[in-house]
């Protein structure tokens, strides 16, 4: 029999105060997914009112960021002085590159009632040769991403190239990013056409090869080989996939790069104060112990 699933990643809880979020990758037996080295499953959570999310400032250098979100909304600020309000269904892609500030919080409409949150954030590292480039923040409402209907499955292009379409999110490396939504009975074929790819099941569930998978797993596909997914149910899932870098990447808190000095570099430039800082914004978060 053809193997399809090479193996399933459970998420970790991380307590974030107000909310839960799960912690897929980097994982103990898979750190990164092609250039995807950062993978959180955010809520769903509930908040009444007068509360909400404060994410507050803080730094990343040669990475970028996306927050996709399926509920909610969060208001994003960073550096640069770029200010958007995130909302379902749109990319928000903030390159670090030698180093960005941002923060994200639930906005004063947000906090008026009773209101809620659920998506995905996730970091993808730069390829060598850009990671220390300009930072820049790109924005795409859901209406600009590339979306088409496959069978029961309508699907939505965050990044990269899958499925025929593209995205118009700017990165120079092979990614695919695509939010997968199922009726009953859908089916949908994976083609091997990157060295890595991995599913997440975000809801509902996903079935390859007679074996149903359910939500929170991260399924890691068998390099080289297509695969059939089946949905029994209404469900939705994230495909992610890309090419791996020659150099490995490491990863200290916010800080992803290919050279360990750049991080300690970082390391020192937060603690002095040396990175630019938030229009507007006062507090930040400290470096870890």
């Amino acid at each position: 029999m053809t193997t399809t699933v090479d193996w399933v990643i459970e998420p970790r809880p991380r307590d974030l105060g107000d909310f839960t979020v799960r912690r897929v990758l980097p994982s103990g037996r898979k750190s990164s997914v092609g250039p995807f080295v950062f993978f959180d499953h955010m809520g769903p959570a509930e908040f009444p009112p007068e509360h909400g999310i404060d994410v507050r400032p803080h730094p990343h250098i040669n990475l970028a960021t996306v927050t996709y979100l399926f509920d909610g909304s969060l208001m994003h600020r960073d550096s640069i002085g770029a200010v958007q309000s995130i909302e379902p269904g749109a990319v928000n892609w903030m390159t670090a590159g030698r180093g960005i500030v941002h923060s994200e919080r639930s906005s004063e409409q947000f906090r008026a009632a009773r209101s809620s949150i659920h998506g995905i954030q996730s970091w993808v590292a730069l390829p060598q040769a850009e990671e220390e480039c300009e930072p820049r923040f790109d924005h795409y409402a859901a209406s600009q991403l590339p979306e088409r209907t496959i069978g029961q499955i309508t699907l939505r292009q965050i990044a990269g190239s899958a499925f025929d379409m593209t995205a118009p999110v700017p990165f120079s490396h092979p990614i695919a990013y695509t939010d997968c939504n199922a009726e009953v009975g859908g089916t949908l074929d994976i083609e091997a056409t990157y060295s890595e790819r991995a599913l997440y099941v975000v809801q509902g569930s996903a079935t390859i090869a007679e074996t149903e998978y359910a939500p929170g797993q991260m399924l890691i596909l068998t390099a080289g080989n297509s695969v059939t997914i089946t949905f029994a149910e209404r469900s939705r899932a994230m495909f992610v996939a890309g090419e791996p870098y020659a150099e490995p990447r490491h990863i200290w808190w916010n800080f992803v790069s290919s050279r360990l000095e750049r991080i300690e570099q970082a390391k020192q430039d937060w603690r002095d104060g040396r990175f630019d800082s938030v229009p507007g914004e006062h507090e930040f978060i400290p470096l870890p112990d």
